[in-house]
């Protein structure tokens, strides 16, 4: 419901009465991003049946209505940190998950066996990674099994101490760091991880340029009042060192784990919080109208998908499970790709495009495509766009990506926001070693704690 301009979600209980919660505090920007709206198809070969209803039947289920995008496999639930926001440490849970190589191998196998579209990237993630010497061997089956995007999540500690680890997964073809960011100053670090770690991110970074890679994602996780003053800096920090950073993916805090619920109020922060708050911390160099939801590039992969006569990745997640925007620097300026592009137009000549192509007319779908091209600046655009549609390959992709830097917010879910339909769309899925794959959100909200323990092992956490 609205109320004050504001997104509220309202929930009843018989038994634990009615319950408000703030969705989106822009009720403007709700409405926009929800015109990009697409029903994905979902799994042609779901690995669960519909028996309880959502969402108790993941794994998944005919119910579901979007691909895996981001494939994630925790491979450890051991940390070297304690981070009082955290929603997956052994030390908080008084277990410890760690899959055997053979369990994650089995993982790797069944995301590749996807129908219509194999998982194309994998995210290895914990608790911290790191913490196993194996890592590098995981890295290497991924790649063997056709998973050509495999990135590591780390909160950069031992990546910042031990070179030859780090040199260990660039052989191992490690494509992304994820890694975990939440500020430019050591104020943030304390209140979200319990320690100052600026250096450790610094001296992280300064080892992966030296070791050539080119490829880092900074993870912010924001929270109202501790560092939502600070997204100007680290898009600034992300644009001086653009030559490695190819990211800024902002995931506003959810209520799970060890967090003190009775915060909710005053940490919560929602996605328009911080497309203004990127507006204003960039002096209008990035305004709220750069940023699009994420189905918004549907339209791209349908028509490439049907001028290949193959499918690709659909990112058909809910429009408002996130936004994001792409960014060039130019002579130490940000430029959004908007100013470069009507998105909204190519996108509607892409759907043209697709439509022309799937119904056979391939001569008429090829004279879209050309036409569609006055939606972009060319000199800028044009190389970089129509490589992606030639080639269609993952390496094509790659260089757009390292002329921009992408700036987004992705707003997990958490038993206050908890949406069944955001549930239905999600892209990004967890593997595990019971065989099933679940959306993230329920993994984090519902089911971790269950399927942790099912398979963990004797606790012996790991020293800071």
């Amino acid at each position: 419901m609205e109320k004050q301009g504001q997104v509220m979600m309202v929930k009843s209980c018989p038994e634990h009465g009615t319950y408000e919660d703030l969705y989106w505090s822009d009720i403007e920007q709700w409405t926009r991003a929800r015109g990009y709206s697409v029903i994905g198809g979902g799994l042609e070969n779901p690995r669960t049946e519909i028996s309880k209803g959502c969402p108790y039947d993941c794994g998944i289920c005919p119910n579901h209505k979007s691909q895996t995008i981001l494939a994630i496999i925790d491979v450890t639930n051991n940390c070297n940190l304690k981070c009082p926001i955290c929603f997956a440490n052994a030390t908080a849970a008084g277990y410890l998950y760690q899959p055997t190589l053979d369990q994650i191998r089995g993982m790797i196998n069944n995301l590749a066996s996807n129908r219509p579209v194999s998982v194309k990237a994998l995210q290895l993630s914990g608790g911290e990674p790191t913490l196993r010497n194996d890592l590098p061997e995981i890295v290497e089956y991924a790649h063997e099994a056709g998973i050509h995007h495999v990135e590591v999540n780390t909160n950069g500690i031992r990546i910042a101490n031990d070179a030859n680890y780090l040199r260990r997964l660039l052989d191992a073809h490690v494509s992304s760091f994820y890694l975990q960011f939440d500020g430019v100053t050591p104020e943030p670090y304390k209140t979200t991880r319990g320690l100052d770690l600026l250096n450790t991110k610094m001296r992280a970074l300064e080892n992966l340029r030296a070791a050539g890679h080119d490829s880092t994602v900074l993870v912010v996780t924001l929270v109202k009042g501790i560092n939502d003053n600070q997204l100007g800096r680290i898009i600034d920090f992300a644009a001086r060192n653009h030559d490695i950073i190819r990211c800024v993916n902002v995931q506003p805090v959810s209520v799970t784990g060890r967090i003190d619920r009775n915060k909710l109020t005053e940490y919560r922060i929602t996605i328009p919080d911080f497309m203004k708050s990127v507006e204003e911390q960039t002096a209008g160099q990035i305004r709220t109208s750069d940023f699009f939801p994420i189905p918004s590039v549907v339209p791209f992969a349908r028509a490439v998908g049907a001028l290949k006569k193959s499918r690709f990745p659909e990112f058909t997640m809910h429009e408002h499970c996130g936004m994001a925007t792409f960014v060039f620097v130019e002579d130490g300026k940000l430029t959004p790709i908007t100013r470069y592009a009507d998105v909204d137009g190519f996108m509607s000549s892409m759907n043209k495009v697709a439509e022309l192509a799937n119904a056979g007319h391939k001569v008429k779908a090829n004279l879209e495509l050309i036409k569609s091209l006055r939606h972009l600046r060319l000199k800028v655009l044009g190389p970089l766009v129509s490589g992606v549609i030639r080639e269609a390959s993952y390496e094509a992709l790659g260089r757009l990506m390292r002329n921009v830097i992408m700036i987004g917010a992705m707003h997990f879910m958490d038993p206050y926001n908890f949406d069944l339909e955001r549930v239905q769309r999600c892209g990004i899925h967890y593997a595990v070693p019971d065989g099933r794959i679940i959306p993230f959100c329920t993994m984090n909200s519902l089911h971790r704690e269950k399927i942790e323990r099912q398979f963990a092992k004797t606790l012996q956490p790991v020293a800071a």
